[in-house]
């Protein structure tokens, strides 16, 4: 499910991490390059230099160095890097939030997620089939044709997991040509809720795949 906060003051929590690079906050990165300014920071913040200094200043170099390290594994990989924009343009992405796996988990409870209506039918049959494994794992025996069709099922969403990273890489040259250009909210939020909608769905698939490796393990 998607949430979208329009309260300013909610995406101000959020720390910028592309700002710790001194990066605008778009989402084609020079990976070559941000690698080369985390290892510069990073020699700069090495604990063996703060050695003598007084105990305030080794800590605040500790904190330096931690979101150092949080913001470079953060914009290095690419899904991570477009949530944490998303987060700063003031969307929740609730599917794909780390406390509301938490909260499902503490309650005993699966994470909600809301089935893709293209996907609706696929799912369906997937479902009967991962239900048909089961029930043969507990007699002891591989049923061949359901385990056909799993892998068969596997390699369609992984399939789809890549399309949609392509698609994802669409959305990016958008986004930045918006930035670029200091576009208007209308046209950045309608880039933004496109972006939510192909992460949700990737999130969706990704977590199919999930399901269908636990069954043929």
């Amino acid at each position: 499910m998607q949430t979208t906060s329009s309260n300013p003051q909610a995406a101000r929590e959020v720390a910028d991490l592309f700002a710790v690079f001194s990066l605008p906050r778009k989402l084609n990165l020079d990976l070559a390059a941000l690698e080369k300014d985390f290892y510069r920071q990073s020699r700069k913040l090495h604990p063996d230099l703060f050695v003598r200094h007084p105990v305030a200043e080794q800590q605040q170099a500790l904190e330096q160095s931690s979101r150092l390290n949080d913001a470079y594994r953060t914009l290095k990989d690419p899904i991570a890097r477009t949530e944490h924009l998303l987060e700063l343009e003031g969307v929740g992405l609730e599917e794909q939030s780390k406390a509301a796996t938490e909260a499902a988990r503490a309650a005993g409870t699966e994470k909600k997620q809301v089935v893709p209506p293209e996907l609706l039918e696929e799912v369906f049959e997937l479902n009967m089939q991962l239900q048909e494994m089961k029930m043969s794992k507990q007699m002891g025996e591989a049923d061949a044709d359901t385990v056909r069709s799993l892998e068969g099922a596997r390699q369609n969403f992984e399939g789809r997991m890549e399309g949609l990273s392509a698609e994802l890489k669409e959305m990016w040259d958008e986004w930045d040509a918006l930035v670029a250009s200091n576009a208007g909210e209308h046209e950045r939020n309608a880039v933004r809720d496109k972006m939510v909608a192909l992460l949700n769905r990737r999130s969706y698939i990704r977590n199919l795949v999930r399901d269908v490796n636990a069954a043929l393990a």
